[in-house]
């Protein structure tokens, strides 16, 4: 269960959110980000998902979508999306500077083909066996997948697609109404005054240039 930043806490929480003053770009970062696919059955949230094998020996790349990353490896026996019960056996951060990405190691999987065969399988958790969020601002980060995004006034912005966190705390990754290239928005108080889980839908106030296409790079930028 995680904690929208801005609101007291207590309990664990990711880093510390960006400032509203922070300037941040609107588009993603180089590095590819797979968006966590909301999970069919509402009794269930979804906690992690695999990635590509990592070595000969079984480990395998792992996105956490809990809160502290690592408390993915204490749930216990979990449902992958492939009909297995599966356990990690152990986990620690991946090389790099995304906090939820995890390698991890499977009980029962101790090759690299076995590892393969986990790539893009997600893994969950009954919702009851979560128990329930005691105010507004606890929530599963799964269940902010698919809201859709308004402003103010009613306007449709969007729908969150991913809730990635680069280090600097959560962000939505939004896929505008109008279409095109999805944008990120620092998921704090100021920047979504209202979270609105049961009703579907999340009110935001924006930057107005969130989904405006990025500029020139300075000439002085080696990249």
């Amino acid at each position: 269960m995680a904690r929208r930043p801005g609101s007291s806490s207590r309990g664990p929480a990711r880093p510390e959110p960006l400032g509203r003053q922070t300037v941040t770009s609107a588009r993603k970062p180089d590095a590819p980000k797979a968006a966590a696919p909301a999970s069919l059955d509402p009794d269930l949230v979804l906690l992690g998902e695999f990635g590509r094998p990592h070595g000969l020996h079984g480990e395998v790349r792992l996105k956490s979508y809990t809160g502290q990353p690592l408390a993915i490896a204490g749930y216990g026996p979990l449902r992958a999306s492939d009909g297995r019960t599966l356990e990690l056996a152990d986990a620690r951060p991946a090389p790099g500077s995304s906090p939820d990405l995890l390698i991890v190691r499977v009980k029962g999987v101790d090759d690299r083909s076995g590892a393969e065969a986990l790539n893009r399988v997600t893994l969950a958790i009954p919702r009851e066996r979560l128990g329930t969020a005691e105010d507004e601002d606890e929530f599963f980060l799964a269940d902010l997948i698919g809201l859709t995004v308004e402003d103010g006034n009613g306007t449709l912005i969007g729908t969150v697609v991913a809730v990635p966190n680069y280090g600097g705390g959560d962000l939505l990754e939004i896929r505008p109404a109008a279409g095109g290239p999805t944008a990120l928005l620092p998921f704090t108080k100021a920047f979504v005054p209202t979270l609105d889980i049961a009703g579907g839908r999340i009110v935001a106030d924006p930057p107005d240039d969130l989904f405006a296409p990025p500029g020139p790079k300075p000439a002085d930028d080696p990249g």
